[in-house]
């Protein structure tokens, strides 16, 4: 390489340190010397970082500003004010107009990327942790994904009114959109756009309604079935929590995290099957109760129907 070649990369290279030259993980470089005769580089940013004692200390009295958070977990801040918007952190604690960060937040963030890194979607990772506790445990975190995630129904979807009508086989109806969003299987969006919260249910529901039952007579009568369900459900938690958590929660579940997500896989299997084979049969009974007594109704409609020109001849 010639004199003016290196020169001129030196130019370069200083150009882009004095303009704050940023790595791929965001943050500034500092600067190297470079061997005798070659471009100045920046000292690449490692990945996640190593735990820091100051970091942890802060964390333990609640002192990391958003900026120090950020960096204790490998995130950048514009990501973890996304996720705070989104409820995926607890709120931090304010002084004046600074908030403060502790723990809580650290294992959060945490358990955030690494189910982003498992490819898991913001607004999945968002229902799955909408109840989570305010813990400062990664492994309470951990463990809590592994009792809720395998009873969270599939990803939301999002479509058009118009889309949605159209897979209806309705015309666009505002009140009707209304009342699904009031049921809780929708949600508004901008610029005329809705999020389904159940596909697998509103895919049941729109073949009920090709079957042609109306849809706000479909929606009333689910209403119903849903109250009826989480009494089902609540049952079924009121009984695991009474007669069989200690087995699936030992002390030591964080450490056997495999073990627990089977465990519940076995028990929603079961609870499943057996609130199928109940509704199967009652919807037997229930079925063959409504068809006995229409056709017994016909029955009698047309003896009576029968009994007229009869009854008129004699006459």
């Amino acid at each position: 390489m010639s004199h003016g070649q290196v020169s001129c990369e030196r130019r370069h290279w200083q150009f882009r340190f004095r303009r704050g030259h940023r790595s791929r993980h965001g943050k500034v470089g500092t600067p190297r010397r470079p061997p005798e005769g070659g471009p100045l580089t920046a000292e690449p940013t490692p990945g996640p970082p190593e735990p820091d004692a100051l970091a942890d200390r802060l964390a333990d009295r609640g002192e990391l500003t958003v900026d120090q958070l950020a960096g204790r977990v490998g995130l950048t801040v514009r990501n973890v004010r996304a996720y705070a918007a989104r409820g995926l952190l607890p709120p931090p604690r304010l002084q004046g107009r600074t908030g403060y960060y502790g723990r809580e937040h650290v294992a959060r963030l945490v358990l955030v990327r690494e189910m982003l890194a498992e490819g898991w979607s913001l607004s999945l990772i968002e229902r799955t942790l909408a109840h989570a506790p305010h813990t400062t445990s990664t492994t309470t975190l951990a463990l809590h994904r592994a009792l809720v995630t395998p009873w969270l129904p599939p990803e939301p979807e999002e479509l058009t009114t118009a889309e949605l009508s159209e897979r209806a086989g309705v015309p666009a109806d505002a009140e009707l959109l209304a009342e699904l969003v009031d049921f809780g299987l929708v949600e508004r969006l901008r610029d005329d756009r809705i999020r389904v919260l159940d596909p697998a249910l509103l895919t049941a529901g729109l073949q009920v309604v090709e079957l042609g039952v109306p849809p706000r007579a479909l929606i009333a009568a689910q209403a119903e079935v849903t109250r009826h369900v989480r009494e089902i459900a609540a049952t079924y938690v009121e009984m695991f929590l009474s007669t069989g958590v200690e087995g699936l929660l030992p002390d030591d579940a964080g450490d056997h995290l495999e073990e627990v997500q089977a465990a519940v896989a076995r028990l929603q299997s079961a609870a499943a099957q057996a609130l199928l084979a109940s509704f199967r049969t009652q919807m037997s009974e229930a079925v063959e109760a409504a068809v006995g007594a229409e056709l017994a109704s016909r029955d009698g409609q047309t003896a009576a129907a029968d009994q007229g020109p009869a009854a008129n001849g004699a006459a």
